[in-house]
């Protein structure tokens, strides 16, 4: 049987909607507890709310389109850089319903740490595959 591959129309829409889904699923399962983020403490610098969804939309967005181009590579790493990716994705996308729906601040700390290990190894195994996918 011959291997069959996504053509890259379908390999961009593939990454790009499928990290979107994640993101609006977690954004979702967040929205009660998000109304929250106003009241904690929050150093003098800090963004405001409205400005989280729109930087994540443009995050996940970027993220699917270097997931696109890792999967389109076809070379020996790109299996195990997409296998990082989407363990990446999972441990992003539930972030927020940990430290905002479940207000499990500790363990959304600890969770983050997490998340910081798989972005940088998720960036070497990318940087493997497409330079570009990486950054």
């Amino acid at each position: 049987m011959k291997n069959k591959r996504l053509s890259p129309a379908a390999a961009y829409a593939l990454g790009v909607g499928s990290a979107l889904a994640v993101g609006a699923v977690s954004a979702l399962i967040s929205s009660k507890g998000i109304r929250g983020f106003e009241e904690l403490i929050k150093p003098p610098l800090s963004p405001p709310a409205w400005l989280f969804p729109v930087a994540w939309t443009a995050l996940y967005i970027l993220m699917g389109i270097g997931a696109a181009r890792v999967c389109l590579a076809h070379t020996d790493d790109t299996k195990g850089a997409l296998t990082v990716y989407l363990a990446q994705l999972i441990v992003n996308g539930l972030w927020s319903p940990i430290f905002f729906a479940a207000k499990l601040r500790l363990a959304a700390f600890v969770w983050l740490i997490i998340l910081i290990v798989l972005s940088g190894l998720m960036f070497v195994r990318f940087r493997r595959v497409d330079r570009t996918a990486a950054l």
